[in-house]
């Protein structure tokens, strides 16, 4: 046992009042505590290997028993064609002030990005972004020969928009597409509205844009808001958004995207439309079912600010995350981070290239939590000065 380790612990367990307090819980003597509890059927039932999954981004508790009830139901339509789907495009578009024909379901977010790199690129045809951030657009676009302009991000992790919209137009004849994710993932920085707006008004506005807010249900900072309203403007924008988070559904698979209607009929022939009949009826219950929702994402806020919080407290730099995770500068390589990691039975996010020495990690459980930082304890008994000692500065 190395005593600085319980110490650790004991100054995680008592410094999570300041966390709480944002969100109107009240904190007591353990990490979570003073959450509520979940709403029925919003509970992990049947963990697998007995890893703490923290390396995904999932949302740990799964879909509601609402969900659940209706996925049940749905049953029913397994052998049936044309069967009745409870209006999941009508529900989305209603949830977003557009026509259906501004909406296109997917097997989640990740297809519809497909589609998107496949619909609005061509061979030698550039995508302009930034790196670190989801891959699946670039991928698409190496598969098929075009080209990716990725740019760094700026000293503080956020993205330099002047410097895309520049990019943008020194090579417009050229560039396909322009995409963002927002909030960034891996860093799970937002880019605020004003920037959006000035990308949009900065770049030909022949030139699509693609904006994949697959965290936007956890955002916090008041200089956010969804690119959904410049559709609405006329604007060539494609939103995706996905049900792998904030509602439990990542091994269903259920995601969307929100364009004007020309560019959703471009992207059609790229999709498989492999969404089924169970998937739909979960997905229409989910977006009905506020007080799950609500929870799920109180109680990941919290559990993140608490964490972060903890290792603040011991020295290390986190980015301000507004998502379901945070990266955490380790000092050290973050490979040998989560081989260490694993010793304990918590898996814990994957390299991103240049960021070789932050670790993302993904928001779990209470008791998930409280795992990852017994491991993490014991990992840097020393706090930051541990890693600075590893990493030989």
């Amino acid at each position: 046992m190395k005593p600085e380790s319980t110490v650790s612990r004991r100054r995680f367990m008592g410094g999570t009042a300041a966390a709480l307090g944002v969100l109107g819980l009240s904190p007591q003597t353990a990490l979570g505590s003073g959450l509520r509890p979940p709403p029925k059927g919003l509970a992990p039932l049947d963990p697998y290997d007995d890893l703490a999954k923290l390396s995904s981004n999932e949302n740990p508790y799964g879909p509601s028993e609402k969900m659940m009830e209706a996925m049940q139901g749905a049953w029913k339509y397994s052998n049936r064609y044309g069967y009745p789907d409870g209006d999941i495009l009508e529900k989305i578009a209603e949830q977003h002030g557009v026509g259906t024909d501004h909406v296109m379901i997917n097997a989640g977010s990740g297809e519809t990005l497909r589609a998107a790199g496949l619909a609005f690129l061509r061979h030698e045809e550039k995508v302009v972004g930034v790196s670190p951030t989801y891959l699946t657009v670039y991928q698409v676009a190496s598969g098929i020969d075009a080209d990716v302009i990725a740019r760094p991000l700026l000293p503080d992790h956020t993205q330099d928009i002047d410097d895309l919209i520049a990019v943008t137009n020194r090579n417009y004849r050229d560039v396909g597409m322009v995409y963002i994710v927002n909030p960034n993932n891996p860093t799970g920085v937002v880019v605020p509205d004003d920037d959006i707006r000035r990308l949009l008004d900065g770049i030909p506005e022949d030139i699509p844009v693609l904006i994949d807010e697959a965290y936007h249900h956890f955002v916090e900072d008041p200089g956010y808001a969804s690119a959904i309203p410049y559709i609405k403007e006329g604007r060539k924008v494609l939103v995706t958004r996905t049900f792998s988070k904030i509602y439990g559904m990542a091994g269903l698979r259920l995601g969307y995207g929100i364009a004007p209607p020309d560019m959703i009929d471009q992207m059609r022939g790229y999709a498989t439309g492999s969404v089924n009949a169970l998937v739909k009826w979960g997905g229409v219950a989910a977006l009905q079912d506020h007080e799950s929702e609500r929870w799920v994402r109180e109680t990941t806020i919290a559990l993140r600010n608490q964490t972060v919080s903890e290792l603040q407290g011991q020295g290390f730099k986190v980015l301000p995350s507004e998502t379901n995770f945070f990266m955490v500068h380790t000092g050290r390589p973050a490979a040998e981070v989560r081989a260490e990691f694993r010793k304990y039975d918590v898996a814990v996010g994957r390299d991103f290239p240049p960021m070789l020495d932050h670790l993302r990690v993904s928001v779990g459980t209470e008791d998930e939590m409280k795992r990852f930082m017994t491991a993490w304890n014991e990992i840097f008994p020393d706090g930051m000065t541990a890693a600075d000692s590893n990493s030989g500065s």
